[in-house]
């Protein structure tokens, strides 16, 4: 199992990310080696993630995430936007 995730840093900004070990992927983020943008923001705080069967499902939506502005985002933290991707046909 994959999971998607969004944590807070310190300076409130967001970091998005993948990963097979949510727990320890966050206590690496917090202990300065995970990713080099957390690394200077921390303590990181997990705010929201999702599970996925493959890492390839899981890079997808990492990649759509990242494209968002920050507002949206906040909207998928506070439940207000479906976790599925809808495609326009």
């Amino acid at each position: 199992m994959w999971f998607c995730y969004i944590v807070r840093c310190s300076d409130s900004s967001y970091y998005v990310g993948i990963t097979k070990n949510l727990e320890s992927r966050v206590s690496e983020h917090n202990a300065g080696r995970g990713s080099a943008y957390t690394r200077a923001r921390r303590p990181v705080r997990l705010l929201w993630y999702e599970e996925h069967e493959t890492r390839s499902s899981a890079t997808k939506r990492e990649r759509e995430i990242k494209s968002w502005r920050r507002a949206r985002k906040e909207g998928l933290i506070r439940g207000a936007i479906a976790l599925e991707t809808k495609e326009v046909l």
